[in-house]
């Protein structure tokens, strides 16, 4: 069963970060933060797929920074480097909320509030760590997805995006592992080489999303470079 929600998981993301593209270069700005902000809160969930215990927020990853190169490649770096400062500020507004929802004492009559404890309480270490991680994953994708793009003009779309979320993908896998669920999940070394892998499968599985983008950007949108 988790095998079949993982495949229809990554065709759900890849469906709406289209449709995010058709909205223009707003709708891509807002899936980045939010696809980020949904993997960190998620990521705490282990889940069995193909035998291996990972975490299930890969997909969402790998969107959102899918959404940061299609954000380069059709309206510009400017508006790729915008997206991740605000990607960058609206998780550390999330982590200062939920700091201070925690905070506030609940009730006799509360039912909630344990269960926001459980969810929320590592989300600040966690979302720390991201936004260290994360940002640093954003600006070097940014950075190596132009570099990309200006020594191989003659490259696909699909050459230049796969190539930098390979790359990509493996720092922020590496780092977010240590820095962000040392001491929280078992199997650490599993779930870092399995995630990894996982996560080129989905990066090479969202392909034909990558060469359909094209005909979701609206003419009058793109940015030529």
């Amino acid at each position: 069963m988790n095998e079949l929600l993982f495949f229809l998981h990554f065709l759900i993301v890849g469906s709406f970060a289209m449709g995010a593209l058709r909205l223009g270069k707003e709708g891509l700005t807002a899936f980045v933060s939010l696809a980020a902000l949904l993997a960190n809160l998620f990521v705490l969930k282990q889940v069995t797929l193909f035998g291996l215990t990972i975490t299930c927020t890969d997909v969402l990853a790998i969107g959102s920074i899918l959404a940061l190169n299609l954000l380069q490649e059709h309206f510009g770096k400017a508006s790729a480097s915008k997206a991740a400062w605000i990607c960058f500020y609206l998780m550390t507004f999330f982590s200062v909320m939920s700091l201070l929802h925690l905070a506030y004492k609940p009730s006799i009559l509360d039912a909630a509030h344990f269960a926001y404890s459980t969810l929320l309480s590592p989300a600040p270490r966690l979302l720390l760590a991201s936004l260290a991680v994360f940002f640093f994953v954003q600006q070097f994708d940014i950075r190596l997805y132009g570099w990309l793009k200006n020594r191989g003009k003659k490259r696909s779309l699909m050459f230049r995006s796969n190539l930098s979320l390979i790359i990509s993908q493996f720092l922020d896998t590496a780092l977010f592992t240590f820095f962000g669920l040392w001491g929280l999940v078992d199997a650490l070394w599993e779930i870092l080489l399995f995630s990894y892998a996982v996560k080129l499968f989905i990066i090479f599985s969202m392909t034909s999303f990558v060469s359909l983008s094209k005909s979701f950007i609206l003419p009058s949108d793109h940015v030529p470079l």
